[in-house]
């Protein structure tokens, strides 16, 4: 566990844990990351509530220890392997943000594809991953509010991946300067439902090529996940942006009958914002800050100079779905850059109509 199989620089291991009321009141979003090659290990805690994002970051120098998932406020205990974590993030004495949660499987973990990316002929991206969804019980406080969580009043799902992802500080070299990406289209939708779930992924090229592609649906003691087809997700914009305000996923089930779910978009957050994500221009995940670095900000997600191009990456939108007039809760994650010709935007200034 202290070796990886690779020397590159861009070996990770992350979680992220979603974590949001069915009323659409808060949002949390938080994560733990080590990157062994470069001896580094951070965390964040996000939370939204109304237009206020609150946010504490963590970074440090990677120990011996693999089993202590720990840095700064933020420590993450694997009570009973995929079935029971602990998830806390100490206070600042003030009204900062802090929470102690308890997150609760109800569903096996679920593969997600093999995720493989390149830059033109270099492989710069490889990735397992796992995700899987539960409830939730403690509590969050920040700003002067707290919220109490039971899993009947919140969804939290979770999502694991390692092996190689680009961390900002390399060198891209001539073919990054000279093959740079036309288009990126991604969806990614976890959804807890009262006695199934289900879970859907594409990511598409600037002509529309499927280059990842899931949609599965998982029921306790099912002996295999069943698969529901090709998706396809229709989104409707925001006019003038590529804010998505809904969608509707359709599916195709074992006997080929067609499978539709329905999303209503309660909330989100760009993950640039806070989380570490690019193209974040105040942290970034697996970078350096020297030892025992901690950050606490709270951010105006109404206020541009608040959010610079940030507010262009991929958004985790707290959802509620509906299949089959059953309502279940999970996220709506979404990007759209660059030229994308299935949704009819030319190029990166393109929007919706």
């Amino acid at each position: 566990m202290r070796h990886v199989a690779t020397g590159d620089r861009n070996a990770y291991d992350r979680c992220i844990f979603h974590v949001f009321d069915h009323a659409g009141r808060a949002l949390l979003i938080a994560g733990l990351g080590v990157y062994p090659n470069t001896g580094v290990i951070d965390a964040y805690v996000t939370l939204k509530v109304g237009d206020t994002l609150h946010a504490v970051r963590a970074s440090d120098a990677l120990g011996e220890d693999r089993m202590r998932l720990e840095v700064g406020p933020v420590r993450i205990d694997v009570v009973e392997p995929l079935r029971t974590l602990r998830l806390r993030c100490e206070g600042d004495g003030a009204d900062g943000l802090a929470c102690d949660l308890t997150w609760q499987a109800e569903f096996p973990a679920v593969w997600e594809p093999h995720h493989l990316g390149h830059t033109g002929d270099r492989l710069t991206l490889e990735g397992r991953r796992f995700v899987q969804a539960g409830g939730a019980s403690g509590w969050i406080r920040a700003g002067g509010a707290e919220f109490t969580l039971t899993p009947q009043e919140w969804t939290a799902t979770r999502d694991r991946s390692w092996g190689v992802r680009p961390i900002p500080g390399e060198q891209p070299g001539r073919a990054a300067e000279e093959q740079r990406t036309e288009g990126f289209h991604w969806v990614w939708c976890p959804i807890r439902f009262r006695d199934r779930f289900v879970m859907v992924i594409l990511q598409e090229d600037a002509d529309g090529h499927r280059s990842l592609n899931e949609a599965v649906l998982v029921r306790p003691g099912q002996r295999r996940d069943e698969q529901l087809g090709w998706p396809y997700v229709d989104i409707a914009y925001t006019p003038g942006t590529r804010v998505p305000t809904g969608a509707t996923l359709h599916l195709t089930d074992a006997a080929r009958k067609p499978v539709e779910i329905r999303a209503e978009l309660l909330g989100g957050t760009p993950l640039a914002v806070g989380a570490g994500y690019p193209p974040a221009q105040d942290w970034q995940h697996g970078t350096w800050q020297g030892r025992g670095w901690v950050d606490r900000r709270r951010y105006d997600l109404t206020d541009p100079g608040d959010l610079g191009l940030a507010a262009y990456g991929v958004t985790d939108h707290a959802a509620r779905f509906t299949l089959d007039g059953e309502v279940g809760h999970g996220i709506f994650e979404h990007g759209s850059f660059g030229r994308h010709d299935p949704s009819g935007f030319a190029d990166f200034s393109a929007v919706a109509p």
